[in-house]
């Protein structure tokens, strides 16, 4: 008679099996499908003719315009089943219907033209897999897709028309007669799709008319197919209705969170909790909701705030993850959602009444400091509230002037605007130097650098934003940030958040005696990604003012989607960019669905140290 434990390991060997034979969960049938799809697409376009089988001698008997047809169908159908893999993976339900089209297609070109009796089959058992499991390709599409591929096929329909044109008529010896302009865009209009048109050619021309014309008909559809069907990037906006709302409820909670109000960003979108009382800001790149910093509002409200949040994620199939958020945030995160969490660096906060430069620790600074007035700077530090109109559109020209890239950095730890009126109690510290006899003040005056902190609660602000005049000397940020903590007091602040200083603890610890060779190797890593990214050079800059640092983590749903997170937050953050040209690019967006909870009537990333 077997134990307990045998009994239970035995029962175990069964169910395995039967798992095996029942084959792929529901849920993960979607994974299964689309990697189905790139194959097949693939075998489509590459896969050779079967010369010497049956198939292929019955399909001779058929006219050539048949088989050029199904030539053509063959590695359209596969470019678009490749580019419709990625929607099946992420179950999007324009993806299925567009594949469960394509395939019987795809079917007949294989037989017609592969002559291949296996990739037929292949391509009707995937269509009925499909068909079985439509449940589970649900994911709403982008309402403004379809707009765009359809503009895009008529203008693109219209290039390839005059290009197509200029093709047939760039081999005048070769042509065959004097064909009229009818049957030259006739010609254009037949080889787009394939076929042979009434143009004769000699000497071989047909064949490079033709596949010119066949690869510019190729270029419509796949161009077509890519707006059609690639993911959903909603060009977030936050509605006035739901700032107001955002602010009373910074008001009330947005002491325990510095990132509190960079959730004021106005390219977020926001989801409510049911009561109101908490709201997750976010935006979608790249197919990944990223939202950042923690939940605005009542802590016992984020719960609710993150359930509509991951509501909207899986109702679009987008990748949910949080950049930035502190531990107790992490913490609630985690536990609402199953999902998982790393330590992604450390904030530098001062505290304004231990803050003072006296102490060997200072000494740089003060020295930095002290050389640099004598030099004849002067700083102001004010809200922003106090000054003038004329002030703040020469500090925000100033700023924009002295940003040294194309695009503005920043999104969860920036507010991305100076001076707007509904933030006036933002606090502005300047830097200004008089122009000596013989020297030509600057376009903006005496001015030479700018710190913009934004609201923490009432009794904090957080830095957003660093500029300053490239002529002038080094140092201005050092200059700046020690003005603002010593006038601190008198506006009423008592913690200072400064820059967030990514993996700062590898940083820390990896140059201490005794670090082991993989803390080592880590950091080494780490110092030479600093020379694009001002790793190293943001974490000692925020160390010379002896912060204290608290921990912000990125949560996120699987180790795989860690490289996808990090691309779409460095998208979100403006250091990789993959705009298309101005001209192609898509205008505003409805509207964020609510979410199904509640259906709602009214609807700093790393700064540089440099």
């Amino acid at each position: 008679m077997p134990d307990s434990q045998d009994a239970e390991t035995s029962g175990e060997v069964p169910n395995r099996i039967r798992r095996l034979l029942r084959g792929p969960r529901p849920e993960a049938m979607p994974t299964v499908v689309g990697t189905a799809c790139t194959l097949i697409g693939l075998m489509d376009i590459v896969f050779p003719r079967l010369r010497h089988s049956r198939v292929h001698a019955l399909a001779e008997l058929l006219p050539g315009a048949v088989s050029s047809l199904a030539a053509a169908a063959s590695i359209v159908v596969g470019l678009l089943l490749l580019m419709l893999a990625h929607g099946l993976k992420r179950r999007k339900r324009r993806a299925w219907v567009a594949a469960v089209g394509l395939l019987p297609v795809g079917a007949a070109a294989q037989l017609l033209y592969r002559h291949s009796v296996i990739g037929m089959v292949l391509s009707l058992v995937l269509m009925g897999v499909l068909i079985r499991y439509r449940a589970e390709f649900a994911a709403l599409p982008d309402p403004r897709s379809r707009w765009m591929a359809l503009a895009n096929f008529v203008v693109m329909g219209a290039v390839s028309l005059g290009v197509g044109l200029l093709i047939v008529r760039s081999h005048p010896d070769a042509i065959e007669g004097n064909p009229s302009l009818s049957e030259q865009l006739e010609h254009v209009l037949w080889g787009l799709f394939g076929f042979e048109g009434p143009v004769g050619y000699r000497h071989g021309a047909d064949y490079t008319v033709g596949y010119s014309l066949g690869a510019l008909g190729l270029l419509t559809v796949a161009t077509t197919a890519y707006l059609a069907f690639r993911p959903e990037h909603p060009a977030a906006r936050l509605t006035p209705g739901d700032e107001e709302r955002l602010r009373e409820l910074l008001a009330a909670h947005g002491r325990r969170d510095s990132l509190g109000h960079f959730a004021l960003r106005r390219d977020k979108a926001v989801v409510f909790s049911p009561s109101g009382k908490a709201a997750v800001c976010y935006r979608v790149v790249s197919g990944v909701m990223l939202a950042s910093g923690d939940p605005v509002g009542d802590v016992e409200a984020w719960p609710g705030a993150i359930a509509c949040f991951m509501e909207e994620a899986r109702a679009h199939s987008w990748t949910p993850a949080v950049m930035g958020c502190s531990e107790t945030g992490g913490e609630v995160w985690t536990r609402e959602t199953g999902l998982d969490a790393l330590e992604l660096g450390d904030e530098a906060i001062v505290d304004v009444a231990d803050f003072t430069l006296s102490g060997r620790a200072m000494r740089n600074v003060r020295q930095m400091v002290k050389r640099i007035e004598r030099a004849g700077y002067q700083t102001r530090v004010r809200r922003a509230a106090d000054l003038g109109p004329e002030e703040l559109e020469a500090i925000r020209r100033a700023a924009a002037d002295w940003r040294g890239t194309d695009t503005e950095r920043g999104f969860s730890m920036a507010l991305g605007r100076i001076g707007d009126p509904a933030d006036g109690d933002a606090v502005i510290a300047t830097a200004h130097k008089a122009a000596g006899e013989d020297a030509e003040e600057g376009p903006y005056g005496d001015l030479k650098a700018v710190l913009h902190f934004v609201p923490w609660g009432p009794d904090g602000m957080s830095l957003e934003l660093m500029r300053r005049d490239r002529s002038a000397d080094p140092g201005m940020n050092e200059l700046l940030i020690v003005a603002a903590l010593q006038a601190a007091p008198e506006l009423g602040v008592e913690r200072v958040s400064l820059n967030f200083a990514m993996f700062r603890s590898a940083l820390a610890r990896g140059e201490k005696l005794g670090a082991g060779p993989v803390l080592r190797g880590w950091r080494a890593l780490l110092v030479f990604l600093s020379r694009w990214f001002q790793i190293e050079s943001l974490y000692k800059f925020n160390a010379k003012f002896q912060p204290r640092w608290e921990p912000r983590f990125v949560v996120f749903r699987n180790t795989r989607d860690l490289p996808r997170i990090g691309l779409a937050a460095m998208q979100a953050e403006g250091f990789v960019s993959f705009a298309l040209p101005r001209l192609l690019r898509r205008g505003p967006r409805p509207e964020p669905r609510p979410c199904a909870h509640r259906r709602l009537a009214d609807g700093r990333g790393l700064q540089q140290a440099a």
